[in-house]
């Protein structure tokens, strides 16, 4: 089972904001997302969801879905699971799998926090990403950010050893805090760039909100973390 923890009000790492969805996409959440999505209100079989067997990536806040597309396309061998809680991004991913015909790319809705237990079955993934999570830049507000000891937790639940953890951020204060909560743990362990080696679940694509963050001068830290042996507390 994923780790418990006390219940109590959780301080979610978003807000679900009305923004404009396109009359397109909310067509594609009404006619693509039985194909593509998926549901989320138990442990997920992921081989019958991709009907195959494969190492599989979860991208944790995939905004419009940009980098999911470029690199489902690039490594087909490869399966991809996208996590989003907004509805225009969603429907903006779901037009893009079927312009591209892509088969080897699925969805999930809502909060990370909460579905992540629920959902993804013990260590069956090969990668988590988390490229550019709000920053929640005012110190007020701090506590909102999602990479925190418990999410941490969480995420080693759904990693076998030496599963793949790769954050990206343009808020230098935002990388501290990040490596500051993953070096405080037993469960992950960092591994330098050059490390890397040329397996793709490493692999990441520019996103918009890096390029927004390099049009406004802001540094773009990656940070890479390996699972380790140490089970999460239960």
């Amino acid at each position: 089972m994923p780790p418990s923890h006390p219940q109590h009000r959780r301080i979610r790492s978003f807000v679900r904001r009305a923004g404009r969805i396109t009359i397109a996409q909310s067509r594609a959440l009404d006619r693509l997302w039985p194909k593509y999505g998926l549901a989320a209100d138990r442990c997920l079989a992921l081989d019958q969801c991709f009907n195959r067997s494969a190492r599989r990536v979860l991208e944790i806040g995939f905004g419009n879905g940009d980098v999911i597309v470029e690199l489902a396309a690039a490594h087909p061998e490869l399966d991809y699971l996208g996590l989003e809680v907004h509805e225009p991004g969603i429907g903006h991913l779901l037009l893009l799998l079927e312009e591209h015909r892509l088969t080897n790319v699925r969805l999930l809705s809502g909060d990370a926090a909460e579905l992540l237990p629920k959902c993804i079955p013990a260590e069956s993934l090969a990668a988590i990403n988390i490229f550019f999570p709000d920053p929640w830049h005012k110190k007020r507000h701090h506590k909102r950010r999602l990479i925190q000891p418990t999410f941490v937790a969480t995420l080693a639940y759904c990693l076998p050893i030496r599963g793949a953890l790769h954050l990206a951020t343009d808020w230098p204060d935002y990388a501290e805090q990040m490596r500051a909560t993953l070096n405080n743990t037993e469960l992950f362990e960092p591994i330098a760039a050059a490390d890397l080696g040329p397996d793709p679940i490493w692999e990441r694509r520019a996103t918009k909100f890096e390029r927004r963050g390099e049009r406004l001068g802001h540094p773009v830290t990656d940070l890479y973390y390996q699972r380790t042996a140490v089970a999460p507390a239960r």
